[in-house]
């Protein structure tokens, strides 16, 4: 059985930007493997102190974890969420991070918001109600 896979459009970066990405993405893989509570603990933590991320930051960030990793280019929607979290708040801001899911039809999904949007993701997605969501923290 073949699953169908939707990759999004990879610009390649420049050397010298591919670094933080990367480390985003391979934190997001070890990270992904977790149980959802550790997973809750682990993005609450890093949500403390960082300031809401705007949209256009969100963006970049989730542009730059699919140019670099294929995996999150595809079917991978919780590395690619954690990686667009994670490389956000190593800039100093922090999108809101939810995962969620429906039963009629079946369908599990992770992604970000900011600015009380969701960050690039297709209309299929809308109407999948949030089960986690991590927000911005003071």
């Amino acid at each position: 059985m073949s699953v169908p896979v939707v990759f999004c459009e990879r610009n390649r970066l420049p050397l010298h930007r591919r670094l933080l990405p990367l480390l985003a993405v391979a934190a997001a893989h070890l990270i992904g493997r977790l149980s959802p509570l550790r997973i809750r603990r682990i993005l609450t933590a890093c949500s403390r102190g960082g300031r809401p991320a705007t949209y256009a930051e969100a963006a970049r960030a989730r542009t730059e974890v699919v140019s670099v990793s294929v995996r999150c280019a595809g079917q991978g929607c919780v590395p690619r969420s954690l990686a667009t979290a994670l490389l956000c708040r190593a800039r100093g801001t922090w999108p809101t991070w939810r995962t969620g899911m429906r039963t009629v039809p079946m369908m599990a999904h992770a992604w970000v918001e900011a600015e009380g949007r969701q960050v690039e993701e297709p209309a299929l997605i809308q109407g999948i109600p949030p089960l986690i969501t991590i927000a911005p923290r003071s």
